[in-house]
């Protein structure tokens, strides 16, 4: 019996269709929740010998809302717990659209978080400049807010300086860094911000904001994504080494496809 072409295109079509479906309910209802640590060796050009070997925990992109629970932020925690970093960044967003009423609950969830060399932490594009920084600061989070601060260990000074996501121009990055004498790290939400610190010669940059594209489809690739020089994981311009991590939570749709969620632990090394 001869099977004509609308019925071979239907029959494509619901297969397509079950498939995208398939794809979409295993991101919603596991891929989401399957937090994995990142462990990287991070090369850093310029790195003072003494600060090779120094381990950084890096939660970004919380996201704390009716998608991402109190049980989701809690195991990110414990997990970066017991890697037992150095030092703890959290890279921004810990609530969704500024929603206040997750405010107190997502400060809370990060409260357990401490390092021997503090906790320091950026604001992201999602939250606001007065509630969230306080919540965390409340509990023990240093907060930069277009600020530098400085850390010491093994006679070795780090400069960190903490950008919000809508301080974007060199001269005023330089203006916030200026003074320092050790190895800048660069905490910037948005990793476009890469460009800004190969023109200052910041050798590292941390970043999140991108959720890793998310959603990373086959031959596609990360499609939400593409904009950003870095997706996800090391890279480098110039002299100036990025690490971008996929964050912990998810927006506009609570799924993530061949993205799960990390929480990093960052080794640097001599490039």
């Amino acid at each position: 019996m001869a099977i004509s072409r609308r019925a071979v295109l239907k029959t494509l079509a619901a297969t397509a269709a079950s498939t995208v479906t398939g794809f979409g309910a295993y991101g919603y209802l596991y891929e989401r929740h399957q937090l994995l640590i990142t462990r990287a060796n991070v090369p850093v050009a310029g790195l003072p010998p003494a600060l090779a070997g120094f381990r950084i925990g890096f939660l970004t992109d919380v996201h704390r809302s009716l998608w991402v629970s109190h049980e989701d932020v809690s195991q990110a925690v414990a997990r970066l717990m017991d890697e037992r970093p150095d030092l703890i960044v959290l890279g921004g967003d810990y609530v969704t659209w500024g929603d206040r009423q997750y405010v107190q609950r997502s400060a809370e969830d990060l409260a357990l978080l401490s390092a021997p060399h503090g906790v320091y932490g950026i604001l992201g594009n999602h939250d606001d400049d007065r509630d969230m920084p306080a919540a965390l600061a409340a509990r023990g989070v240093q907060m930069l807010k277009d600020a530098r601060t400085r850390v010491t260990l093994r006679g070795e000074a780090i400069d960190l300086v903490g950008i919000r996501f809508w301080t974007k121009r060199a001269g005023d990055i330089a203006a916030i860094a200026r003074g320092a004498t050790g190895f800048v790290i660069l905490l910037a939400h948005d990793p476009r911000r890469l460009t800004e610190a190969a023109a200052l010669k910041i050798p590292l940059v941390l970043s999140g904001h991108t959720h890793g594209g998310q959603v990373v489809l086959p031959v596609a690739g990360a499609v939400a994504a593409q904009k950003f020089p870095v997706v996800a994981g090391i890279g480098r311009r110039d002299q100036t080494t990025m690490f971008v991590s996929r964050g912990l939570g998810t927006v506009y749709v609570p799924v993530r496809i061949n993205c799960p969620p990390e929480v990093a632990v960052l080794t640097l090394q001599r490039a």
